[in-house]
């Protein structure tokens, strides 16, 4: 997965509280490989929110309510939103499995209180960055700050997912492992009846 720190795109609102996980992809759904995408499943069942996104098919920035992404801990509604091409959603609040998925996919999960001035300045304008680094959506003339767990933010800019999250500290680990009492260290030798000469 390709780090970023800066992504400019258009944005689309979708001011809903509770836009959980079976909305964004209903069950059905989830039986189709990966290979052939999940982002024309997205909000299949919504008709109101399908629509929205329907209005904007360029978008990469979702403005979403309050608690999205809760629910069910499916990581195939993370698939539907990037195959989708969205890059970030902007919103009060997350369910947390969702933000997890979200940032182990490259999806941007930018919490923003109050979205109310990014809805204001939608109705001028679509045209939205995401700086990743300053941690700022803007929106035409309307510059909003977001949080974002510092973890989350360090695994999007460089690309890593859990795994390679853990290899940035392959030196802290090696240092620690060398360190433990000898008697803390796993064993070596072959297990009775294993076969192996003693």
């Amino acid at each position: 997965m390709a780090g970023w720190t800066r992504h400019k795109g258009q944005a689309v609102a979708l001011p809903i509280d509770n836009i959980d996980t079976d909305q964004l992809i209903p069950a059905r759904f989830m039986s189709t490989p990966r290979s052939e995408g999940y982002g024309r499943f997205l909000l299949h069942d919504q008709d109101a929110a399908r629509a929205a996104l329907d209005a904007a098919p360029g978008a990469s920035i979702l403005i979403a309510g309050r608690n999205f992404g809760s629910g069910s801990s499916r990581e195939a509604a993370v698939y539907a939103l990037a195959d989708a091409g969205f890059r970030a959603v902007i919103a009060p609040s997350f369910g947390d499995i969702f933000a997890g998925n979200a940032v182990n996919n490259g999806l941007c999960p930018a919490r923003v209180e109050d979205i109310a001035p990014l809805l204001r300045a939608l109705e001028t304008g679509d045209k939205a960055e995401i700086d990743l680094e300053a941690q700022i959506v803007t929106l035409g003339d309307t510059a909003v700050p977001f949080d974002i767990a510092p973890v989350w933010k360090t695994k999007l800019i460089n690309g890593w997912d859990d795994i390679d999250m853990t290899r940035a500290y392959d030196t802290q680990i090696a240092a620690f492992a060398a360190a433990r009492p000898h008697w803390t260290q796993p064993k070596t030798e072959p297990r009775a009846g294993s076969g192996a000469d003693t």
